[in-house]
């Protein structure tokens, strides 16, 4: 069984995510494009986040640390919804956005069953 310390790699994410350019880091904890699931750490400076992109298929998101706002923007209407540490969310089908409120970290967890966009 490999064992992870979740807390240590969200804190050595988001010093690469404060120093670099773009705001943000992520690292693959497990699984890949030959897995039927992934699981990425991605940490993000206070204001920095991820532009609109599609649904990478059937995917969860757990709030490791701090605050996030998620967007969808489906259906021709943009819902956001704001997410803290410890709260989890199924994500929608829809095209969507991340924006961190202050300094997080979040776990993505996508499928990648036969047929999911590995976008």
């Amino acid at each position: 069984m490999e064992r992870i310390d979740l807390g240590g790699l969200v804190e050595e994410q988001l010093a690469k995510a404060r120093a670099g350019t773009a705001g943000r880091s992520a690292v693959t904890v497990h699984g890949g494009r030959e897995s039927v699931m992934r699981q990425t750490v991605v940490a993000l400076r206070e204001g920095a986040g991820l532009d609109a992109h599609d649904s990478p298929g059937e995917a969860t998101l757990q709030v490791l640390r701090g605050r996030i706002r998620f967007t969808t923007l489906g259906s021709g209407a943009e819902t956001s919804t704001e997410l803290a540490a410890g709260e989890y969310a199924v994500l929608p089908p829809e095209r969507h956005a991340v924006a961190a409120l202050d300094d997080a970290a979040i776990l993505l967890t996508v499928g990648l069953h036969e047929g999911a966009a590995l976008g």
